[in-house]
């Protein structure tokens, strides 16, 4: 009988500052330029722009997070996910209620110049992180 093996993604989701989280999953799911995609086990070697603002990954003890990372690249080679952002936070770690205040004060402000734009687009992310973690 053949020997089964498990196989699993390496993943590391990694800020400007710090590595946000790092770990073992069966599953990473991320919106990029081209489309929402769903990476498993095998998956072909991809480079990816980050769009939407979110990542969501199953762990191999199957526990389920969301992050907020808008504007990054997400890196596939080899079983090893490389999640990489000027800002990344984990949902569960973000006050709904404060990042709804900041997205509405974001929008207020405009969205005249690229940071502005840049701030719209974190406040978002903040926000839909913090909703499906909830």
């Amino acid at each position: 009988m053949a020997e089964e093996t498990t196989k699993h993604l390496e993943v590391a989701l990694v800020a400007a500052e710090r590595v946000v989280w790092e770990g073992q999953a069966k599953i990473v799911i991320a919106r990029t330029t081209d489309g929402d995609v769903g990476i498993l086990p095998g998956h072909a070697p991809l480079l990816g722009l980050l769009q939407g603002g979110t990542v969501q990954v199953r762990t191999v003890d199957d526990e389920y997070f969301v992050a907020a990372a808008p504007d990054g690249f997400i890196s596939v080679a080899h079983d090893r996910v490389s999640i990489l952002a000027e800002n990344a936070e984990m949902g569960h770690d973000i006050d709904l209620e404060e990042a709804k205040r900041a997205l509405e004060q974001a929008q207020s402000t405009g969205t005249d110049s690229e940071d502005e734009q840049e701030q719209v687009r974190l406040a978002e992310a903040r926000v839909r992180a913090a909703e499906k973690t909830s």
